[in-house]
């Protein structure tokens, strides 16, 4: 029998952590590791249980979820915990906020319960995700925004394919739909992603995602 994901929950509402619980705990291949009331907790959690998945609220008291994903995403002993952001709130500025902090994805609270275990899932598989309406805000940030330098060297190295997969990544595309968008395998998506990271230097696909925003690979719908 496969090991369970190991999953965080971290929200200042214990009814809501409560919730979040019994979701989780369902489901067989899920697994909640433990609790945390506040950012503070939430880090000191994340190093005593090692989770998979760390389920982060945003506005706590306190240490905030931005700052607690920040420390998580960068302790070397956590670098196999991926952090989903959950929050009440759409704003654009946490939404770029929990990505700079390497959230690999950020879900609103009112998500249906089989969209978050999905969510779940596929964080810990590597895959970004976010809920329809943050990816047009956060797109729509990225173009009002004043634009960084765009890192040409870095995908001068990339070959053609590769520079359409990253964008179709920036665009919310999964793996399927990616494979389905250029007709080939997952299998090769799959690689493609793999040259990604390595050449981008990149934690995980959230943060392939900031660099196609960055490149200009990324446009409103």
């Amino acid at each position: 029998m496969a090991v369970p994901l190991r999953v965080l929950l971290v929200d200042d509402q214990p009814l809501l952590r409560r919730s979040l619980a019994v979701v989780i705990g369902h489901q067989p291949d899920l697994e909640v590791v433990g609790q945390a009331g506040d950012g503070a907790e939430a880090v000191l959690r994340a190093r005593a249980t090692r989770p998979d998945v760390v389920l982060m609220d945003v506005r706590m008291p306190g240490l905030d979820g931005l700052e607690a994903t920040r420390r998580i995403c960068a302790d070397p002993a956590l670098a196999g915990t991926r952090v989903l952001v959950l929050s009440m709130f759409e704003l654009d500025e946490y939404v770029y906020a929990a990505l700079q902090a390497g959230a690999s994805g950020f879900l609103l609270k009112d998500a249906r319960p089989e969209d978050l275990v999905d969510a779940v899932r596929r964080t810990c598989r590597g895959e970004s995700l976010f809920a329809p309406s943050i990816l047009t805000r956060l797109v729509a940030h990225y173009v009002a925004a004043p634009r960084p330098e765009r890192p040409a060297g870095a995908l001068r190295r990339l070959t053609p394919r590769e520079v359409e997969v990253l964008a179709l990544i920036g665009n919310g595309l999964a793996n399927d739909e990616i494979a389905a968008a250029l007709v080939i395998s997952v299998k090769t998506v799959k690689t493609h992603i793999t040259h990604l990271l390595a050449k981008l230097s990149a934690r995980d696909r959230a943060q392939l995602v900031i660099a196609a925003f960055n490149a200009g690979l990324v446009r409103p719908r």
